[in-house]
């Protein structure tokens, strides 16, 4: 499956009732928020599955609350990071990354952990994914994650 597929699937699933559009070809991911009258565009990277994989991972762990902010109202410091800001990422990251890697899983697409600095080691990381997609897995996605993945099954 493709970005294009991808970003069909989610707004069939979502364009009306949530009001949100996945849309690619961005130069660098950004959601900002539709509010009452405009629709939330959720842009991913280029062309990437994977980006529009986690993109929309990110909208489905975001609160309401977290929805009607840019990018969810999180931080990012690009690279490099000291170590206590790597850590404060992998924070933020882990459940993302685990969820778009079930996502991954489910639409056949290779998934790969980004510890998102180029040369930084991500060992632990990706085994704190590996374990937290399997406890997802296990307890069950949100209702608007385990919608987008059956939209994937399509």
């Amino acid at each position: 499956m493709n970005h294009d597929d991808v970003a069909i699937r989610f707004n069939r699933t979502f364009g009306l009732s949530h009001q949100t559009v996945l849309v690619g070809g961005a130069p660098e991911p950004l959601y900002p928020p539709g509010g009452r009258r405009a629709r939330s565009i959720i842009r991913y990277r280029q062309d990437f599955t994977l980006s529009a994989l986690h993109e929309v991972a990110h909208w489905c762990i975001a609160s309401t609350v977290r929805r009607g902010c840019r990018d969810y109202g999180y931080w990012y410091q690009p690279p490099p990071r000291d170590e206590a800001m790597q850590a404060k990422f992998f924070a933020v990251e882990l459940r993302v990354q685990a969820l778009e890697s079930l996502f991954a899983a489910t639409c056949g697409a290779l998934f790969r952990v980004s510890a998102d600095d180029v040369g930084r080691s991500s060992i632990d990381f990706e085994q704190a994914v590996a374990s937290a997609a399997r406890q997802l897995a296990s307890n069950g996605l949100s209702s608007r994650a385990e919608q987008f993945r059956t939209a994937l099954e399509r």
